[in-house]
């Protein structure tokens, strides 16, 4: 089946950065939208940046203006650059796809990553 694969994660000084990246494998003819959500512990996993197929990208206020996120569709990849990173950014960051179109006419999805933690110290 459809595999997400994130790397990236570590630990960083507030006022840091990190790029988190997330691989895609499998058998599949595309991705719908790509994104990052992320949990804290304690908290509910929250929805983090989403990338469309076509480059559209919206973001998190929570992130807005320091956190980036692109697509590679050829490498069928998804990054998120963080920057101005602070502590309560600290959470286990995981990769989403909506759907993946197996072949025409044929969803699957949503799909998760397995996470990988950030941890951001002041």
């Amino acid at each position: 089946q459809v595999q997400l694969v994130e790397s990236g994660g570590g630990l960083v000084q507030a006022g840091g950065s990190l790029r988190l990246s997330c691989a895609a494998s499998g058998s599949f003819v595309s991705i719908n939208n790509m994104g990052w959500y992320r949990q804290a512990p304690g908290k509910q996993r929250e929805w983090v940046a989403v990338v469309s197929s076509g480059g559209t990208t919206n973001y998190a206020d929570s992130v807005k203006g320091r956190f980036t996120v692109s697509r590679d569709n050829a490498k069928n990849t998804v990054h998120l650059q963080m920057n101005s990173l602070k502590p309560e950014d600290t959470a286990v960051y995981y990769c989403h796809a909506d759907y993946v179109v197996l072949e025409p006419g044929t969803l699957f999805g949503p799909r998760w990553g397995q996470g990988t933690q950030v941890t951001v110290s002041s």
